[in-house]
């Protein structure tokens, strides 16, 4: 199958490199010439625009950070919507099922079908090809992209329903930001009265409050202060504020996921939102006066 693939970073660039490797013909394009050298020489054809790529393939995905980026690449000047022929444009980024509805309505339009295919599991998830990938849209057409879409990582229909797969991704995303949170605040209480945090992950792990934050992100990444799980907590809080508006427009009370939604700003505010998510343990360190690593011998 001949697939366009825009957006070449963390999540984006294993993707791509393991549709090449199960023997598509991928046609590559990123705002970094670097990161399409890169896919570039592994066997994807470079592109020097969104349009470019979209007049070499039927197929298009797209990778990318955030819902006016994704609009601009695929309704923009030059963008994918402009391309002789392209019919199907899966998006895998987070946009939200408003900016995927709004997609939607404008490259239908042009007989273009819109599939919102979200995918969640990490860059490690990317790189395995674990990433669960949520599409929606018209059955036949994500029928057709399917098998390339189950070399990314597991596949899950989810609906007819432009912007269901959105919808989906951000109910995954706040749980796993809500428990990143707590987990924080768990931890630094712990260390706090003087618990060794090592022992704090095995005794959560081993009992009912466990969570891929007490799991894997504290034990690997927090505790030894790398901090680099490979995703940003501005891009988290932009997940976590979709969230809150989609809520909000349901009616919904999400008063648990409005205060994580204030901790991610606090973290943005004082960190950076270009850091890693699991730097939003540090607002809550730093007010209590400890840090959450391992006890110096």
């Amino acid at each position: 199958m001949d697939i366009g693939f825009i957006g070449l970073g963390n999540m984006g660039a294993h993707m791509a490199r393991r549709l090449i490797e199960a023997g598509h013909k991928v046609i590559v394009y990123d705002t970094r010439q670097e990161a399409i050298g890169n896919l570039a020489g592994l066997g994807g054809v470079a592109a020097r625009s969104p349009k470019e790529v979209a007049d070499a393939a039927e197929t298009v995905m797209v990778s990318l950070p955030t819902p006016d980026i994704v609009l601009k690449v695929a309704t923009g000047p030059d963008g994918v919507i402009e391309g002789k022929r392209v019919r199907r444009f899966v998006d895998l980024s987070t946009t939200g099922s408003v900016m995927a509805q709004r997609i939607f309505k404008l490259l239908a339009a042009k007989n273009i079908v819109q599939i919102d295919a979200p995918v969640s599991g990490g860059v490690k998830g990317a790189e395995k090809g674990t990433v669960a990938v949520m599409a929606s849209g018209p059955r036949a057409d994500v029928e057709a992209v399917e098998p390339a879409l189950k070399v990314i990582g597991k596949f899950f229909y989810i609906g007819e329903r432009p912007g269901a797969g959105q919808t989906m991704k951000l109910c995954n995303n706040v749980l796993s930001a809500a428990a990143m949170a707590a987990t924080s605040e768990s931890m630094v209480v712990g260390v706090k009265a003087g618990l060794d945090p090592r022992t704090m992950v095995d005794v959560i792990n081993a009992s009912s409050g466990r969570s891929t934050a007490s799991e894997q992100k504290f034990p690997d990444v927090v505790i030894p202060r790398k901090f680099n799980q490979g995703f940003t907590a501005g891009l988290m809080m932009k997940d976590v504020n979709l969230f809150v508006s989609e809520a909000k427009a349901l009616g919904v009370p999400i008063e648990v996921c409005e205060a994580v939604a204030a901790l991610l700003k606090l973290t943005c505010d004082e960190i950076g939102p270009e850091k890693d998510i699991t730097t939003i343990v540090q607002p809550i360190e730093h007010r209590a006066g400890v840090e959450v690593r391992a006890p110096k011998a």
